[in-house]
């Protein structure tokens, strides 16, 4: 085998080692995520009249009985979309039609697209919002920046967007935990001019950056003095104040 020969075949195996254990660190990084606390979701089963089905893309709809409003969901990074039921469960129960986008590999950025087509179908809702956790939050944040006429406001927890929104006159709810230890207070200082002047901005005290969702602690994250129930109520009760708020709703 001539040096020449030999050169290439090292250099191959070299760069096959390393596709191998790029292929590998993926697949390690991707497989790690925030499941879904089994015992959380039994604690807050979905109320009489509430419905809930899966599509075939994945992605959960909690619906009441009748609803003008609806709200398209995106789960926080690495975090299983079913962990959200509690919060959509308690917003069905204020008459919101919520559906739970399951995201490629449990990450947003992947397909911001995700909510394309949902509010064709669901006909009887007049009004929809778009939001999300964290990272979906500010993927929710773009999609809404591209289709600003199709919706009537934006829920932003524990995140912000990148994407500037401060001249579409959209309703916006900005939430997040005093606890909070994972959302980058820089960066939300940073774009906060990106959302209208009138947005609603609260802050929960006492409240974590998990427990928007039900999957546990995250690392990195505060302790909170809420328990998950009374941040979530505390939730659903600004983002329904909001809806109420809207002219098209009387406010």
């Amino acid at each position: 085998m001539t040096r020449t020969k030999r050169r290439l075949l090292i250099t191959l195996a070299v760069i096959l080692s390393l596709v191998a254990l790029a292929v590998g660190a993926a697949a390690i990084y991707l497989g790690d995520y925030y499941r879904a606390d089994e015992a959380a979701l039994a604690a807050y089963p979905p109320a009489a009249g509430i419905t809930e089905s899966v599509t075939e893309g994945g992605d959960i709809v909690v619906a009441p009985a009748s609803a003008d409003v609806g709200l398209i969901f995106y789960p926080g990074g690495k975090v299983e979309h079913r962990a959200y039921l509690p919060l959509c469960r308690a917003l069905a129960e204020r008459g919101i039609l919520c559906v739970i986008v399951e995201m490629p590999f449990r990450l947003a950025v992947l397909d911001v697209d995700a909510a394309d087509g949902i509010p064709e179908q669901y006909p009887s809702v007049k009004s929809w919002y778009i939001g999300g956790h964290s990272l979906g939050g500010s993927m929710a944040a773009s999609y809404l920046a591209d289709h600003p006429e199709d919706f009537s406001g934006l829920c932003l927890l524990a995140s912000y967007s990148t994407a500037d929104l401060s001249d579409t006159g959209l309703s916006v709810l900005s939430v997040y935990g005093s606890a909070d230890g994972v959302l980058n207070m820089e960066k939300y200082e940073e774009y906060k001019g990106n959302l209208p002047a009138a947005t609603v901005e609260a802050v929960l005290d006492g409240g974590c950056h998990a427990y928007f969702g039900a999957y546990g602690a995250q690392s990195g994250d505060g302790t909170p003095t809420l328990t998950l129930a009374e941040q979530i109520a505390a939730t659903v009760g600004l983002f329904a104040d909001l809806v109420a708020a809207d002219p098209e709703y009387g406010g």
